[in-house]
């Protein structure tokens, strides 16, 4: 067997037979006696001539490539529960994995079903209105339902992210993703993945509640065995011996529950920031050094510099992407941002977040565990306060960086609306200082980067969870709670919807085999 690279025109799509005669090469072989050969990775590559590089294996004589193949799903309605609290990528991929296991999870979900989030997500663009439990971060499939469905993780080290992307392709994701160097779903795509999902955890047994919002964890006992009751808003009890936490980092009232019962966390680093959102078309002028043409796909990048013994990053990039309003209570402006499969918007927008650690953020020390939690809700409460809306306050990018006001704002794809506002001053200080020396050094490695063009609009405040849930490293407990499984991005564990998943299964893989 053997590992080689190949490269085409971007708009080329080698067939099998082109493949064999470079693995024919690379083996010494003739192509006709090539056992088989496969497509590995693809990556764009824009140095030069835009092409794909494919690395490809290829097998001889008597070889085989390895086939991967997914554990069945077992039927599991008469088998022991497993709690699923939190029906996002962390809760899904924990319960898949349970049906593997001959486990039967019993999802709860706070907030509504995909279609029914459908018509409250479109009510917070339209209209403004805000419902708590069912909106761009609650519901089904979690935050990354409505997203670009970004899958690139460096997470290597949490599993084999092969289950993951196999089984979304089984749920409907284009096979691409199973070789793409940065691969992704698309926010049109996912709603109906996301459903399947649910429908196949539901035809083998296993269950899933919508709008049970868990408001207390007891511990439970028959006098032989132990557990633990998850007791949710609505009057709705459910027991089972074990319970994986898989609430998303949006999900404060969890972390105050486990205060409230003296349980362990602790205060956790997050990035706090702007989007920045461009013309798609300056995008591609930069990273395609002038070549682009229709057809390519829409440039992406990712920035980082490292400004006051801090980093500040691009985060969440979307190509071809639009901003959403990510608020989960009323008072708060919040953006995301999200990108359908085709990519094809003409903004393109990331998060521009600079990082921000225990220790960092002195006025709110007296919150002990939840400083950079309430340092997060005052950025948030700090655009609203000035808007009186889910209008974003914005500027002009270089007006920003420069302390000065916009005369006027671009247009942007942020639908409930933009307001000139005196961004600099309604960020906190370090965090602006830090953010007006990045977006002007990222100009050198993205010229043109830097431009009034831009807008940049507040606030990007989600990147991650500012409190962790503690555990222990062998069981993946929490800290003292036999049974009960904390993980993904509501844990402080994972950030993003590969790691989350990954994490989820570690979870169900630790739950299952007690």
């Amino acid at each position: 067997m053997k590992e080689f690279e190949i490269a085409f025109p971007i708009r080329h799509i080698p067939s099998e037979g082109e493949l064999r005669q470079a693995a024919g090469r690379a083996l010494g072989l003739l192509p006709a006696r090539v056992a088989d050969v496969r497509i590995v990775r693809r990556s764009l590559d824009a140095r030069g001539e835009i092409q794909y590089r494919y690395r490809v294996d290829a097998a001889g004589p008597g070889e085989a490539l390895e086939n991967y193949s997914l554990p069945p799903y077992r039927d599991v309605s008469q088998a022991e529960p497993v709690i699923v609290v939190g029906g996002g990528p962390a809760g899904m991929f924990a319960a898949l994995r349970l049906l593997m296991a001959g486990r039967r999870p019993v999802v709860l979900e706070r907030g509504k079903d995909v279609h029914r989030r459908k018509v409250d997500v479109a009510a917070l663009n339209q209209r403004q209105c805000v419902n708590g439990e069912s909106n761009y971060c609650f519901g089904e499939g979690g935050a990354g339902t409505f997203s670009d469905g970004k899958l690139f993780t460096r997470s290597n080290k949490r599993g084999d992210l092969r289950e993951v992307l196999h089984q979304l392709v089984a749920f409907g994701a284009d096979p691409s993703i199973l070789v793409d160097a940065h691969p992704h779903v698309g926010s049109d795509a996912l709603p109906r993945i996301v459903e399947s999902i649910r429908q196949c955890i539901v035809s083998h047994g296993g269950e899933y509640h919508f709008e049970e919002k868990m408001t207390d964890l007891v511990p439970v006992s028959d006098g032989l065995h132990k557990g633990w009751k998850v007791v949710c808003e609505r009057g709705s009890c459910f027991t089972a011996r074990q319970v994986i936490l898989a609430t998303g980092h949006s999900a404060h009232d969890v972390y105050r529950l486990f205060d409230r019962k003296g349980w362990a966390l602790e205060a956790k680093g997050f990035a706090l920031g702007v989007r920045a959102e461009h013309p798609q078309s300056l995008i591609n002028r930069i990273q395609y050094h002038g070549k682009y043409q229709p057809g390519m796909p829409a440039a992406e990048y990712a920035l980082v510099e490292q400004v006051e013994e801090r980093g500040v990053f691009s985060f969440c990039m979307c190509p071809g992407g639009i901003l959403v309003p990510s608020v989960t209570a009323p008072g708060e402006v919040v953006l995301n941002g999200m990108s359908n499969s085709m990519r094809n918007s003409p903004w393109a927008n990331a998060g521009i977040v600079c990082a921000v650690n225990p220790g960092d953020v002195p006025d709110f020390d007296r919150y002990g565990v939840f400083a950079l939690l309430e340092f997060q809700r005052a950025a948030e409460q700090a655009m609203y306060a000035f808007s009186g809306s889910l209008r974003a306050p914005a500027q002009r990018m270089v007006d920003f960086c420069r302390r000065k006001e916009s005369q006027n704002l671009p247009r942007s794809s942020y639908q409930p609306g933009v307001v000139a506002a005196p961004l600099y001053d309604l960020l906190p200080e370090g965090v602006f200082r830090r953010l007006r020396v990045a977006l002007a050094a990222f100009d050198r490695k993205m010229h043109g980067y830097y431009t009034n063009e831009a807008l940049v609009l507040g606030t990007e405040s989600r990147t991650s969870s500012p409190v962790r849930i503690l555990r222990d490293s062998g069981t993946m407990c929490a800290l003292g709670l036999e049974g009960i499984y904390p993980c993904g991005e509501g844990a402080g564990y994972a950030g993003g919807i590969t790691s989350s998943a990954l994490d989820g299964i570690l979870a169900a893989a630790s739950a299952a085999a007690v």
